[in-house]
């Protein structure tokens, strides 16, 4: 078994990828315990929660990425930066 589970590859990059998210979710997990969140409107076209405007935000930085990498040959950390000001935008004002 070349590999810790033999079907997935843990780099460090990937390793902080996935643990980035774990935290994102026991973050906002407490973050509701403590403070129940409402709908609001923001400028997505429906009315969203917290994790809804998370969930929403890390698809939109997950397509972004994609797109990223299969049609640039810029480096990779700009479309990931990109990702991630795209996810905290859709956050905040979503």
């Amino acid at each position: 078994m070349d590999s810790l589970f033999g079907w997935m590859a843990w780099t460090p990059p990937i390793a902080i990828f996935f643990s980035a998210i774990v935290l994102m979710l026991l973050v906002m997990t407490f973050w509701e315990l403590k403070s129940p969140t409402t709908e609001r409107k923001g400028f997505l076209p429906i009315s969203t929660t917290r994790g809804d405007r998370l969930f929403i935000g890390l698809l939109a930085a997950a397509y972004l990425n994609l797109a990223w990498a299969g049609l640039t040959e810029l480096d990779q950390a700009i479309g990931a930066a990109i990702g991630f000001m795209l996810m905290l935008i859709v956050m905040r004002w979503g």
